[in-house]
């Protein structure tokens, strides 16, 4: 992918934020019956107005909805994508301390790109709210979180012949999708993916037996498949990104390991950037940036330093002994910072209050400023 008239930010951000109260309240009496729709969208949209004009004014150049039109980061699109449904499961996602609700999606039809989504009209309300400079920002799912993850493409045979049919189709489904995007006007769309980190983690449980390691060699190589398939013969000018990201629930989240097992494959994604969680000993250490940037000089690896998970603001000469660190693999005029993730994932979000959000990006911008604005 040719990436020379994309623009690269130094500081930029992964893309949920804190509900206010007015929204979380307003959904709540939507659920209830208490409100229509109509009167939640009201909220929804005035809640959003504020969040672009705070991000403008913390200095970022590329904003996003907060995904304040959600209740999962990744359900809500996936379950509104053309051959998908909604259904209660019987458990529900257990993190480190805390289960989520128990809302999945599964197959029930040929995959198919949904021109109708509502992620469509929430783009167009943000695209309306930023000003001359900013860009907005598109947050998605990426369609790796449906390729045996979590029996979302458990019943692929009952509508296609062969498992290469049920993947060319998700890759062209996610393809159309994106190029809607892009008809109607979005230049900064990113896919966010928490597969990365779950095949870590079963690589590294079965490091000592191939036989039990070759599924999810197989679903790590389905996974580079698909998004490169759907990444394929976009508008040169469509930047794209994708953030590896570790699970995020109430400050808690799903699993640990570096990138070390799966730096070869996230070295093959046509991605323009990574956003890569490093606030951690989690996260392992900077090794695996080599082969994950993997010599593409126009490839931007955007360092997770900064936890969203809590309040406390890192100290700036770790930050900033981490980036140097970095730098020993990436080229440091192709880093960026940002947190590690986003600080609400789903609606009931993390353990910090929307001012200790606000420092947080505002500590962030300060060290992307001093450290890389000038590289």
């Amino acid at each position: 992918m040719t990436t020379a008239r994309k623009l690269h930010y130094h500081f930029d951000q992964v893309g949920s934020y804190l509900r206010p109260d007015t929204l979380k309240t307003a959904r709540e009496q939507y659920a209830k019956g208490e409100i229509t729709k109509e009167a939640l969208l009201q909220v929804q949209h005035a809640a959003i107005k504020e969040l672009v004009d705070a991000q403008v004014a913390a200095g970022l150049s590329a904003v996003t909805d907060g995904e304040f039109n959600r209740s999962w980061w990744h359900l809500d699109f996936l379950g509104q994508l053309g051959g998908f449904e909604f259904y209660d499961q019987a458990a529900s996602y257990k993190f480190h301390g805390e289960k989520t609700r128990s809302t999945n999606i599964r197959l029930n039809g040929p995959v198919h790109a949904n021109l109708n989504h509502p992620f469509f009209d929430d783009f167009k309300y943000l695209q309306s709210l930023v000003p001359e400079g900013v860009e907005p920002k598109v947050t998605i799912p990426s369609p790796s979180l449906i390729i045996n993850r979590d029996q979302r493409s458990d019943g692929w045979s009952d509508y296609y012949p062969t498992w290469q049919a049920f993947l060319d189709d998700l890759a062209q489904a996610y393809h159309d999708t994106l190029q809607h995007f892009y008809d109607l006007g979005a230049r900064y769309i990113q896919l966010d993916d928490t597969t990365w980190a779950y095949l870590i983690a079963q690589l590294n449980a079965n490091a000592d037996d191939p036989a039990a390691r070759a599924p999810f060699e197989q679903t790590a190589q389905d996974d580079v498949y698909v998004i490169n398939k759907a990444l394929a013969g976009l508008p040169d000018d469509l930047k794209l990104s994708t953030h590896i990201c570790r699970g995020n629930f109430k400050s808690t989240y799903l699993f640990e390991g570096g990138y070390e097992p799966v730096a070869k494959y996230l070295g093959q994604l046509n991605y323009d950037a990574f956003f890569l969680e490093y606030d951690n000993e989690r996260s392992g250490d900077f090794g695996p940036l080599a082969d994950i940037y993997n010599g593409r000089p126009n490839v931007e690896i955007v360092l997770g330093l900064f936890t969203s998970k809590s309040a406390d603001l890192e100290a700036v000469d770790e930050v900033v002994a981490r980036i140097n660190e970095a730098a020993q693999y990436v080229p440091k005029a192709q880093l960026a910072l940002s947190t590690q993730c986003g600080f609400s994932s789903t609606e009931e979000g993390n353990i910090l209050t929307i001012p200790d959000q606000w420092r947080k990006l505002a500590l962030i911008k300060t060290i992307a400023d001093q450290e890389l604005a000038t590289v």
